[in-house]
């Protein structure tokens, strides 16, 4: 019994990063912008927020150095896809190649740092209900804020007018100008806020998921959150959710070498990304369902003097 409960508590866990990497990928889509780089800026992140609690011993400064690193990076891209009308495809890859060689690089003094010792995170009494407390009561205030975090944005996105504006950019930069909208600064503010997030994300892996610093440690975690935006449908909860399955997915391996399966540790390693192409693939059966969906101005570049 304890162990569903460990795998339950490692899928929140693990869900945790891919959600909150995934509701950030999510704002950019929605204003029309594809930020390929999300892996090279969480790996920035990462070692950005590691090198700052090693230093200071404090994991709020962590997650906000992380954070930081993030909306840099997401801002660099953003003057360059929004106002230089680069391609949005190319600069995030750019960013994603940059990003993964500049973190290698940086964190070569930090791979064998440690950092201050762990706190405990269990909730009184809560955490001591059998199975319950430890799956659900003793993670990181973080976890429970990711699952707030997906509603507000359920309520921002379709029940405010700020949320119709940035959904309107989207769907038709074009008319969204006529109306009077800043649309380029519209798409550089989502653009930030993403890249905020998949900061948050990268600082969150190198700080609570596995306390340390390994060059490449995000290990696809950046593009399989791209693709959960897609998987999703492009809708918050939806990400929530699948987020958690990738998780799950993603810790299964652990758990099936815990209780003694037989199976090839190659095959297990590569369950996450053999899902991931696996729903991909489902969805891409029934494009009608996609574009009825997707942001019809995803990935297009808009030119206000036209």
């Amino acid at each position: 019994m304890d162990s569903y409960a460990l795998l339950i508590a490692a899928t929140l866990n693990a869900g945790t990063v891919l959600a909150i990497a995934s509701l950030g990928l999510l704002i950019n889509e929605k204003a029309g912008i594809v930020n390929l780089g999300a892996e090279g800026m969480m790996l920035c992140s990462a070692i950005a927020g590691f090198a700052t609690v090693v230093h200071t011993g404090s994991d709020t400064m962590g997650f906000l150095s992380g954070m930081l690193a993030g909306a840099v990076m997401a801002a660099i891209f953003g003057a360059l896809v929004i106002w230089l009308n680069t391609n949005q495809y190319a600069t995030g890859l750019a960013l994603s190649l940059f990003g993964a060689g500049f973190s290698a690089f940086a964190g070569i003094a930090y791979v064998q740092e440690k950092m201050p010792e762990r706190h405990s995170y269990a909730i009184p009494f809560l955490a001591d209900i059998p199975l319950v407390g430890p799956a659900l009561f003793r993670q990181h205030p973080l976890v429970y804020l990711t699952v707030a975090f997906a509603a507000w944005m359920v309520w921002f996105l379709y029940r405010t007018r700020s949320g119709l504006v940035l959904r309107s950019v989207g769907e038709s930069p074009e008319s969204a100008h006529a109306l009077g909208y800043r649309v380029r600064w519209i798409r550089l503010g989502a653009v930030v806020a993403g890249g905020t997030l998949c900061g948050l994300a990268g600082a969150y892996i190198s700080i609570i998921y596995t306390p340390l610093w390994v060059e490449g440690m995000v290990a696809g975690k950046g593009w399989i959150a791209l693709a959960l935006t897609t998987f999703a449908t492009w809708r918050p909860a939806r990400v929530l959710l699948g987020a958690y399955l990738f998780g799950g997915v993603t810790m299964l391996q652990f758990h099936l070498q815990g209780v003694g399966v037989e199976v090839p540790s190659q095959f297990l390693s590569m369950l996450p990304y053999l899902a991931t192409i696996v729903v991909l693939a489902l969805i891409s059966r029934n494009p009608r369902w996609i574009r009825i969906n997707m942001p019809a101005a995803i990935g297009k570049p808009f030119y206000p003097g036209s």
